[in-house]
């Protein structure tokens, strides 16, 4: 699930034409660890960290039961970043 959310981060930075390390030091981080966030290989991070990084692109996170169909709108989003 990491995996995903890092490919959502790395589709929206690369739209925005924003660098690595531009969003790290938006964010007081270091490239390093936007990589890993970004190739899913990251060790641990924090949910307020990943949070901050969603609001700052313009994402939220969403809870749903595990399992459960994708909604209209999540299909919808997929096809977006496409």
């Amino acid at each position: 699930m990491l995996f995903k959310i890092g490919e959502y981060i790395r589709l929206e930075r690369k739209q925005r034409k924003m660098s690595q390390s531009a969003l790290a030091k938006l964010l007081g981080m270091s490239r390093s660890t936007i990589s890993q966030i970004e190739t899913g290989t990251v060790q641990d991070i924090g949910v307020r960290k990943l949070i901050r990084i969603l609001e700052v692109l313009d994402f939220e996170l969403r809870v749903r039961p595990a399992g459960s169909p994708p909604t209209l709108d999540e299909l919808r989003e997929d096809d977006d970043l496409l």
